[in-house]
């Protein structure tokens, strides 16, 4: 994380990003959100202790100043206020507020628990907002098709490769975009990906992949003067290729394809390759944990939902689906 956030922070609360980063040995980006739902955190304490004039903008409130005490006498029931404040004030959805209640009760655990800043931990008892399963947002095998037959650009195969990558292995967009030269072994058939946590894991290329990296490495990535000769996937410029350069030829293709109207993004790419492995290659929830690196399979399940077909195809199944209207 960058050192400017931890110039605004308090002592006790840097001590808990440190933990995350060290300890826990979470990633930049966890970290960082760490940092900000705390922060508005303690920017709702200056608030509600009446340290912030009225009209002040809630970028401008600084929250180094904030004392240890505000955290100690805060109550459970002031933890309900503040989820209402989240919600009527910020405008945060359930998702949000309960990301932020969860990020509260692992800062209060810490503290309590850990560095032992503080007597008692009253967020043991705060229940997250409850939030509604959602379907997650997929391609079809038919749009799946289209949008790779789609694909042209002055850097076709690497384009191609990218999405064909994202749809057969279901990676995500900070493994791809961290993939090096060395961590491609055709003659296992094999990628190395680093995960959520630097967490390492191996998954299996099929022929498609490998035909399709071996084109771009081969025959199309500029190996010449690259300036990291290291990276895969490389950019105009010969630099490693960043996520918003994914993120953009991802649109790109999928408005070349007609399908920029679905919501899709590089994310749901990943949960099209889950779904696919699913429902056309039957593979078992535990394999599909594996492959795409979560931690516990109820993560992975929200990948097994039924299409409209799987509905359609058990109600005709059904013994009565013939049946004719009683006499």
């Amino acid at each position: 994380m960058k050192q400017e956030y931890y110039d605004d922070c308090p002592y006790y609360l840097e001590d808990f990003l440190t933990n995350l980063k060290i300890i826990k040995n979470r990633a930049d980006r966890t970290e960082e959100a760490y940092y900000i739902d705390i922060r508005t955190f303690l920017r709702y304490l200056k608030i509600k202790h009446r340290e912030v004039p009225e009209g002040t903008d809630w970028g401008d409130i600084t929250i180094a100043d904030v004392p240890l005490e505000y955290i100690e006498s805060f109550t459970l029931n002031d933890a309900h206020v503040y989820l209402r404040y989240l919600k009527d004030k910020r405008g945060n959805e359930t998702a949000t507020r309960a990301r932020k209640c969860s990020a509260l009760k692992q800062f209060y655990n810490y503290l309590f628990k850990k560095a032992k800043l503080i007597e008692s931990d009253p967020m043991t008892e705060l229940e997250l907002p409850t939030v509604k399963n959602k379907l997650p947002k997929f391609l079809s095998l038919d749009d799946s098709m289209k949008l790779l037959e789609s694909i042209d650009s002055k850097n076709r195969s690497r384009d191609y490769c990218i999405i064909l990558l994202f749809l057969n292995c279901g990676m995500r967009l900070s493994e791809l975009v961290g993939l090096n030269l060395g961590d491609y072994s055709k003659q296992n058939r094999t990628l190395r990906l680093f995960g959520k946590g630097s967490k390492e894991r191996i998954i299996y290329l099929n022929d498609a992949c490998i035909n399709a990296l071996d084109d771009y490495i081969h025959n199309n990535r500029p190996n010449e003067a690259a300036a990291d000769p290291n990276a895969i996937f490389l950019s105009a410029n010969k630099t490693r290729i960043n996520k918003r350069r994914v993120q953009q030829i991802v649109e790109e293709n999928l408005a070349r394809a007609g399908l920029s109207n679905l919501g899709i993004t590089t994310h749901k790419l990943r949960h099209t390759a889950a779904t696919l492995m699913y429902q056309y290659g039957g593979v078992d929830t535990l394999v599909l944990k594996e492959q795409l690196g979560h931690k516990s399979v109820g993560t992975t399940e929200i990948y097994t939902h039924l299409s409209n077909d799987n509905l359609k195809a058990a109600a005709e199944a059904n013994p009565l689906a013939k049946i004719n209207k009683s006499k």
